[in-house]
């Protein structure tokens, strides 16, 4: 059984979108192209399931996180509430970040195996930054709220599911 090197990429990339595989797209996108399709083509498939773009995932994150620790605060009237919430969020930015940082470097672009390695590493590199944040709370914060800073915390990590669910919000914008 023989299938056009075009019709077989053109599926590829396009159970790629449907399932959200980015790497799978970039990856038989030039393929596709090599094959005889077009750079429209590609963009168009693209534009039916956009890229979640993790910087503005994590650009988000800070912002639903500067937003918790001020209700925090206002809600509660301490400052420590405010700050152990902030804390919390952190303890999801900054790990969310090297993260981001690390998948999206050149590194991991080369081969399948290093991109998939490279997730790997920098997962968990992010887990062990954030044990060790929240290790470290009590020695940070003065009078920690833990209720507080788990709050933070959770509802800064659900905004990766809103992203994924408002996809499009969070998406690089592609020029046509």
């Amino acid at each position: 059984l023989s299938l056009d090197p075009k019709l077989r990429e053109l599926a590829m990339c396009g159970v790629a979108v449907l399932n959200g595989a980015e790497y799978e797209f970039f990856h038989h996108a030039p393929p596709f192209k090599k094959a005889g399709g077009t750079d429209e083509q590609v963009q168009a498939l693209r534009r039916t399931q956009p890229l979640l773009s993790v910087w503005r995932v994590v650009v988000a994150q800070l912002l639903v996180g500067v937003l918790v620790a001020l209700v925090a605060w206002g809600v509660s009237g301490k400052t420590s509430v405010g700050v152990s919430a902030g804390y919390g969020a952190l303890a999801v930015v900054i790990p969310a970040a090297f993260f981001a940082r690390g998948l999206t470097s050149r590194l991991n672009s080369l081969h399948a195996g290093a991109a998939v390695l490279g997730f790997f590493v920098w997962e968990m590199v992010k887990i062990a930054l954030t044990v060790a944040m929240l290790g470290l709370a009590t020695r940070v914060i003065d009078e920690l709220s833990w209720p507080a800073m788990l709050v933070g915390l959770v509802v800064t990590m659900k905004v990766y599911w809103v992203a994924l669910a408002w996809r499009r919000m969070f998406h690089p914008q592609v020029k046509t």
